[in-house]
């Protein structure tokens, strides 16, 4: 069998599903959709399924809290709700944004919700008061996502004016931005270690940042259109990603390779998940579908998955190098060459054999991967196209520098002349002045 396999469909939704999440146990699945409607899916065999409605507009955020006695879905009624997931569907209205409600996450102790709004604040709000909290302001554009780190302690955000921001939930204040983006910010979400974020948006691309040195230590462009969702896996080696492009792309962290591209929806993939342990994920569409996948990846050596990978009916064309920052020596670099010292009979000691075939077993160790995972041979064409590429959005962004130069220059030297007419007016009032008085001394 193929690795991810797709188990089961779930259909019921009469709109775009919008988001998906697990219950912690593993025996629910919830989804919110562009009908206004909650889905609880049971996971069991023949398991039966409820519909929560409540919501005056389409949902865009659910999430399970972490005990699974409550579901919180945000929508763009401007309203947030808490559901009980059984069978009376009883929920609680939290209101106090000003737009629509974009998403809705809780902290991972409960105590907490955070959301995002058009409105362009993010709310903190208190899950036992069942009240707002406090409000968190500095973008200048709708805010798409908002979450919390796995402490608590920290809130990313982002939004349409293309930046994600991070804030201190004590102090209650932005302590970071960053703003490297080509478009709007559609999601965010720490890695479960909380040591990252990673952020994803309308231009394709998906960047996972280092808190601890504000880095860009990861950068992929394996979606041909935006991305709107994506989830890391529990053991922080693996990330899932779904996009508008119809597709599901398995991201392996510890390589820095695209692994898996999943087809299995008809139209855009508007949102993944993964279960809390990992085994499973769902993805949701246009399609009005809930796709329920099983992949066991985490537990087989990085060699047979890629084995396997090269093995498929219709393999991925392999990504680019260059799409990757790398985060050691590149792998096509040369070795250093080092003068090893020879025994006085002039041979090669057993050490140094030693040492030369270890260092053999790591080149190939490190060679290995890239050639499996491509399944054929590189094409020169397509590397040198993206060269080109990346050669051409390098010289727009010179240009855009330089121009932004000019400007700066321009209105400096509008600044001196303007100071030094200051400075003269001043000169000539104060000579005025003083012409003035002499001339008063002299009549009197």
């Amino acid at each position: 069998l193929e690795d991810p396999t797709l188990e089961r469909h779930f259909q019921g939704h009469k709109g775009p599903v919008s988001c998906v999440d697990f219950s912690p146990n593993h025996k629910q699945l919830a989804s919110a959709s562009a009908d206004k409607s909650l889905m609880i899916w049971r996971l069991a065999p023949k398991g039966r399924s409820l519909r929560f409605v409540g919501h005056q507009d389409a949902l865009t955020g659910v999430q399970f809290s972490p005990a699974g006695n409550l579901v919180a879905t945000s929508s763009k009624d401007r309203t947030v709700r808490l559901w009980t997931p059984h069978m009376n569907g009883k929920s609680t209205v939290l209101k106090a944004h000003l737009a629509a409600v974009r998403s809705v996450a809780f902290s991972y102790d409960g105590h907490k919700l955070v959301t995002a709004s058009d409105d362009k604040s993010v709310k903190v709000w208190s899950v036992h008061r069942q009240c707002f909290d406090f409000s968190l302001s500095q973008h200048t554009n709708w805010v798409r996502c908002a979450r919390f780190s796995p402490d608590g302690r920290l809130i990313a955000s982002c939004g349409d004016d293309r930046s994600v921001r991070l804030w201190d939930t004590f102090n209650r204040r932005c302590i970071n931005c960053f703003t490297d983006y080509g478009g709007s910010t559609t999601f965010v979400e720490f890695n479960p270690s909380g040591t990252c974020i990673a952020s994803a948006g309308e231009d394709s691309s998906l960047k996972i940042w280092d808190l601890r040195t504000n880095k860009l230590i990861q950068h992929y462009q394996v979606h041909s259109t935006g991305i709107s969702s994506f989830s890391f896996h529990p053991s922080n080696n693996y990330m899932i990603s779904s996009s508008t492009d119809g597709t599901v792309k398995v991201l392996d962290l510890l390589e820095g390779r695209l692994i898996y591209t999943l087809h299995g929806h008809k139209g855009a993939v508007m949102t993944v998940s993964f279960s809390r342990s990992g085994e499973l994920f769902a993805s949701g569409g246009t399609d009005r579908q809930v796709l329920l996948w099983r992949t066991n990846f985490d537990r087989r050596s990085y060699q047979d998955v890629l084995q396997q990978h090269t093995r498929r009916s219709t393999p991925d064309p392999p990504p680019h190098i260059l799409d990757i920052h790398p985060r050691g020596p590149h792998l096509h670099e040369p070795r250093p060459t080092v003068n090893r010292p020879r025994s006085s009979s002039g041979k090669r000691t057993l050490t140094d054999r030693a040492g030369k075939q270890r260092e053999e077993e790591e080149e190939s160790a490190k060679t290995r991967p890239v050639e499996v995972l491509s399944g054929h041979s590189s094409s020169l064409d397509s590397i040198l196209q993206h060269i080109v590429q990346q050669l051409d959005v390098l010289t727009q962004t010179v240009s855009v520098l330089e121009e932004r130069l000019t400007v700066t220059e321009d209105k400096l030297k509008e600044c001196l002349v303007h100071q030094g007419q200051i400075i003269r007016d001043v000169q000539a009032s104060g000579e005025g002045r003083r012409t003035g008085s002499e001339g008063t001394d002299s009549s009197s």
